[in-house]
């Protein structure tokens, strides 16, 4: 089974599944609008397109191995609880066809930064409840099978989780576990986020965006260890970046990816501090924002998870920061993509990449009859992998 990386047409939002080698998955945050879940609605079903590359168990139920939430904002949650099994397996609801979650892997820090922020919508806040409850098991039991696993992905703060090291991992580690059992066909670093820093006390009305759960995955091909990285970081903003960049310019390669997700669904609020709406081409970028998300590999492709990016006000997706990662490509020889523009705007589909022994390849799309679109562009609706 080769890696393959699929995104999801979400809008402005993130929905993420890696199938590693071994056949394990993992699944990076969830958006599940109405209008998805309406068949009479144009827009994409993706639980459909999920479920249809989730394996399921000896009883039919669709899963995956594991699932993680960067952050409690509805764009990364919306859906979560309405498609998903949430709670003991043993209560799994027969006929329901929910996707089972074998293990969560959660930030407490993510949550407990957000929540002085900003109230959490439903499904986060049925997100939270469940990782304290796995970890309760765990606690209770020492021990957890498939459905009351975690993962708890960096400290929490005043020693909260200093009794969980069998299940902690920290930031700036790296770890090939998923679903408590260790895989030879990736390595993660947790980069992000940290229990404590500098700009704690700072006030600023993103704040609530310093918080992303970010990831450096290391994927192999053909049986050959790193032939591609995915880094994925959420919605962490310019101070993230910049905090990120001065950690580790000295080893820069932490940062190196040939995949990476612009974060904040190709916001300009991860490069620069100024607002782009109001300050338009004199909005300058930060230096060290850009240098932590400039690490591109050769060949190297940089995908926003967001609608299509225009020439406008709009952020997100915003054109400026759309410009400034083609510019970090081009010294690469690297491709700038969007999920919501592909195959066509009108017809967004699954984004997918392989990983092989050459590295990381797109899946390409054939294209069945043309549709002239009210502008006189050819567009085309999908017929399946090329």
């Amino acid at each position: 089974m080769a890696t393959k990386v699929n995104l999801f047409p979400v809008e402005n939002g993130d929905m993420t599944l890696v199938k590693f080698e071994s056949g394990a998955n993992l699944l990076i945050d969830v958006r599940v609008t109405g209008a998805a879940d309406d068949p009479d609605e144009p827009a994409p079903d993706v639980i459909r397109l999920l479920k249809e590359r989730l394996p399921r168990d000896a009883e039919g139920r669709p899963y995956v191995t594991a699932f993680l939430l960067t952050h409690p904002h509805a764009d990364h949650c919306l859906g979560l609880e309405k498609h998903f099994h949430l709670g003991p397996p043993g209560d799994y609801p027969k006929g329901s066809d929910k996707i089972l979650i074998h293990e969560t892997w959660s930030s407490p820090m993510v949550f407990r930064r957000a929540s002085k922020h900003f109230s959490i919508c439903a499904d986060a806040a049925a997100f939270c409840r469940e990782a304290r409850r796995r970890v309760r098991f765990w606690r209770d039991n020492g021990y957890a099978g498939d459905g009351n696993r975690v993962l708890i992905l960096g400290e929490d703060e005043g020693g909260k989780t200093d009794d969980l090291g069998a299940i902690l991992i920290k930031v700036d580690e790296v770890f090939s576990r998923i679903n408590g059992a260790y895989d030879s066909t990736f390595t993660i670093r947790l980069l992000a986020p940290h229990p404590k820093s500098d700009d704690e006390n700072l006030e600023d009305m993103r704040a609530h965006n310093r918080s992303s759960t970010i990831l450096n995955i290391s994927m192999s091909g053909d049986g050959v260890a790193d032939r591609a990285r995915f880094l994925t970081g959420g919605d962490a903003e310019v101070l993230v970046w910049e905090a990120l960049w001065q950690r580790h310019a000295h080893r820069a390669d932490w940062l190196a990816y040939d995949l990476l997700q612009a974060p904040h669904h190709c916001s300009w609020h991860s490069l620069s501090w100024d607002s782009w709406s109001q300050m338009g081409e004199d909005a300058k970028v930060s230096a060290d924002a850009r240098n932590g998300l400039g690490q591109a590999r050769a060949g190297a492709v940089i995908v926003a998870s967001s609608r299509p990016v225009k020439d406008d006000a709009n952020d997100p997706p915003c054109i400026r920061a759309k410009r400034e990662y083609q510019a970090i490509l081009r010294p690469v020889g690297g491709t700038f993509r969007c999920v919501g523009e592909e195959p066509s705007e009108r017809s967004p589909d699954v984004m997918e990449f392989e990983v092989t022994r050459d590295g990381l390849r797109p899946l390409r799309r054939r294209m069945s009859a043309s549709v002239i679109t009210g502008g006189g562009a050819i567009g085309r609706e999908p017929l399946g992998h090329g």
